[in-house]
């Protein structure tokens, strides 16, 4: 999800499409909120293990 965010950021700024690049830094921030929840060990969504 990270990853996407930053695709969309880059391709928002180059196109010049502000929808692309707010959609990217929305993915970016919800991207590196999971991670940082799964990185403690915190259970997200009711899960432990995203499969």
């Amino acid at each position: 999800m990270i990853v996407l965010g930053v695709i969309l950021l880059i391709v928002g700024l180059v196109t010049g499409i502000s929808i692309i690049w707010t959609i990217g830094i929305v993915l970016l921030v919800v991207g590196a909120a999971l991670a940082i929840l799964g990185g403690t060990g915190r259970k997200v969504g009711g899960r432990a293990h995203w499969f």
